[in-house]
């Protein structure tokens, strides 16, 4: 079918000579730049009757009733003056774009007047070769039990952003929902004739569960029949459904292997990014044995404000989040019941809160305002290990649990041996401006202050921070990547994550090299930037489980080299207190934030109540906002008392020659211009918060849907499904 087609497929390089390229090609006959091959899903009855092998508008390949090519991805697609109404919910929806798609453009079909518009959508579950991935119909009987009832999760999640758009019958037709692996997407957005309710949607459940794996129909058969009442409420279903969920993935095993690096880059003196662990973080782990959060939480921040703090900010926050979530495992370890992912999330954004307004009391301390105050992004990982009851007769086992925060400009991103999915949206103006509803993505990344950022930690105060906080379970191999920007600018990651992550994966590189290469690769075609990388392989395997039992626990044992990760029964509820950051790594005037002469303590952050065992994180939120750099400024002299029932953590091989010393971009500043971007200033569509970061003068990147490379017609077969 693909290999029929006769037309060129035009270089996205606007300054080659020879742009035409026999379609099927994966680099530029001329000038080896990457094609872009960017299909495209068309949305209107007139698209249904085009038929396959046709062009239109000289630019775009039918490849099959309603999935197009463009030919020519350089050129700017057709955009009305006016946004018409009926592709808002597109954009109000672009924070969801993990699962809904994205507006690229309109089309005119047929001859005036009585052309009609079409709506052309980018980011749709089509694949390299062009082909739909499967509706959850099609894939579901070969799914396992815990996938099943994640892609239903995901579906109920995605009920409340929908409704409120107007558009949740989306969700009510089986071929309309996609799935990708574990990822469910949505091929496009229906408005529908009536206002959908819970019940439809348990209509809709009814016809898979007759199907499901049997070890969950008769729990999912309940929850249908629950949707049908009018009295319940979405919250206690979700409850009911996360129950299941957690049930299902506690079954399966997990072994966790965690590397992280920081680099200075080639054209930076100073390294302002952090991120947690590093190869310092491993060693100081085997030699004090203080540090329990190795491999559950992973950090990168991507310090903004230049040398008078950026370095200062993006090590002040990956320090005392490290001793706030230290003491929240150790809450959640003493509770008797499972915490819900709502009273987590609440707990994760009052713990960034408290770290904002730690950062935000020394820049008032050194009466920093605007575009001097120093700030950071932040994203966060925590693979949460809380125990789960599987059945009266099986101990209980670590539910899988993942929780994504972040603030910023820096991403994270899941990758498989078949795909790599972004999990994280950009706090910048161009993300802002799209779910505003006042431009296409595309369009925003022509303004010069698109990378500017809307949001990091420490510029403003805390309750003015919205940071991004979603959920994930962990029910299938791969890699989670935490990045600054400076490896991900210019789609660094999605062009080139199948050079590294299916080798990781497959093992035939390890998790150490690949982090290398990722920072290789960044320097080489970055630059301009630091960049920090931390990379955590989740490995499914068919071992079961070994619980540490308490007597084991206390006596000194060598940790496995793969460990399985499983809760222990409490944590240490001392603060987890770090070394001090050597002095040559800072420069004068950060020193001069790090130890002022006269410390002054910011407005402690009220939290609220949600159990009676979490009443340390608010004292711990006091301790830090009373001693603003009190937990991490001291050297930890004396060793910790270790409990009798803690079993050591999962060993991660320590990367030798892993951490690359160096320092986070003067860039994406938190209204600081970065040194790339300090000759530009805030368009005056942009909020005062508006914080320029490198990538908004460098280059804008090319859509993410765009495949780095498309195999030749005759290899044309379907992926294979990862499951």
């Amino acid at each position: 079918m693909i290999s029929s087609f006769s037309e060129p497929i035009y270089c996205p390089n606007l300054s080659c000579g020879e742009p035409r390229n026999t379609f099927g090609r994966q680099h530029c006959a001329a000038c080896e730049t990457d094609l872009i091959y960017r299909y495209l899903w068309v949305v209107g009855q007139a698209a249904e009757e085009v038929p396959a092998g046709k062009v239109i508008a000289d630019r775009y390949f039918v490849i099959a009733p309603q999935i197009w090519l463009d030919s020519r991805p350089a050129l700017t697609p057709s955009v009305p003056e006016q946004l018409p109404d009926r592709i808002m919910p597109y954009l109000h929806l672009y924070p969801q774009r993990l699962h809904t798609p994205e507006v690229y453009g309109f089309c005119s079909l047929g001859e005036a007047p009585e052309a009609t518009e079409v709506v052309l959508l980018e980011n749709v579950p089509i694949n390299n070769f062009g082909r739909l991935y499967p509706s959850i119909l099609e894939a579901w009987s070969g799914a396992t039990a815990a996938r099943q009832v994640y892609w239903l999760w995901q579906i109920l999640q995605l009920w409340t952003p929908l409704s409120e758009q107007g558009v949740a019958s989306s969700l009510l037709v089986p071929e309309n929902l996609r799935v990708e692996g574990w990822r469910v997407r949505l091929l496009e957005l229906h408005r529908g004739n009536f206002v959908p309710t819970l019940r439809d949607l348990g209509d809709v459940w009814s016809g898979l569960v007759e199907s499901v794996e049997p070890e969950v129909q008769s729990r999912l058969g309940e929850i249908c029949q629950f949707m049908r009442r009018s009295s319940m409420n979405l919250e206690a279903l979700a409850l009911e459904l996360n129950d299941l969920l957690l049930e299902q993935a506690a079954k399966l095993p997990l072994h966790l292997e965690v590397v992280g690096m920081t680099d200075t880059g080639p054209q930076r003196s100073q390294n302002e990014d952090s991120c947690y662990p590093t190869a310092a973080d491993f060693q100081s782990s085997k030699t004090s044995g203080n540090d329990k959060l190795i491999p559950y939480l992973t950090m990168v921040c991507d310090g903004v404000g230049g040398h008078e703090g950026g370095e200062v900010a993006s090590q002040l926050a990956v320090q005392s989040m490290k001793a706030l979530i230290q003491n929240l495992l150790a809450e959640i370890a003493q509770q008797e019941e499972l915490m819900t992912p709502p009273m987590v999330i609440k707990q994760l954004e009052e713990i960034a809160r408290v770290v904002n307004n730690v950062i935000s009391a020394q820049n008032n301390e050194q009466g920093k305002e605007l575009r001097q105050r120093m700030g950071t992004t932040l994203v966060m990982a925590l693979q949460l290990p809380q125990k789960v009851k599987i059945s009266e007769d099986l101990p209980s086992n670590n539910s899988h649990e993942l929780y994504l925060v972040n603030v910023g400009d820096s991403r994270a991103y899941w990758i498989g041996k078949n795909y790599c999915h972004r999990l994280t949206v950009d706090d910048d103006v161009a993300s802002r401006e799209v779910q505003l509803g006042h431009s296409l993505y595309w369009e925003t990344q022509l303004r010069s202050d698109a990378g500017a950022l809307t949001q990091a930690l420490g510029t403003r105060d805390g309750d003015f921070l919205r940071p991004t906080i979603q959920r994930f379970i962990v029910e299938e191999e791969g890699l989670l990547l935490l990045c600054s920007d400076g490896l991900s600018d210019n789609d660094l990651v999605e062009r080139y994550w199948e050079n590294y992550g299916p080798e990781v994966l497959e093992g035939k590189m390890s998790l150490e090299a690949a982090v290398q290469s990722w920072i290789r690769l960044a320097n080489e075609k970055n630059g301009y930037d630091n960049t920090s990388v931390v990379a955590t392989h989740c490995r499914m395997s068919p071992e079961r489980l070994v619980l540490f039992h308490p007597a084991v626990a206390s006596a000194p044992t060598a940790a496995p080299v793969s460990a399985s990760v499983s809760l222990p029964p409490s944590l240490p509820r001392s603060l987890q207190k770090s070394g001090r950051i050597p002095e040559s790594q800072l420069s004068e005037s950060s020193k001069q934030l790090l130890y002022p002469e006269t410390p002054l303590a910011p407005e402690p952050i009220q939290k609220p109540k949600l159990k009676p065992g979490l009443t340390l994180l608010g004292l711990l939120g006091l301790m830090l906002a009373c001693g603003a750099l009190g937990l991490w400024v001291q050297s930890l002299q004396s060793p910790q008392p270790e409990p009798a029932q803690l079993p050591p953590p999962p060993e991660t091989p320590a990367p030798s020659s892993s951490e690359i010393p160096s320092p986070s971009p003067e860039s994406s500043p938190s209204e600081i211009p970065s040194p790339g971007a300090e000759s530009l200033s805030p368009s005056p569509e942009s909020s005062p918060a508006d914080i320029p970061s490198p990538e908004a003068e460098t280059s804008s990147p090319s859509p993410e849907s765009s495949p780095a490379e498309i195999p030749l017609p005759e290899a044309e077969t379907p992926s294979p499904s990862p499951e």
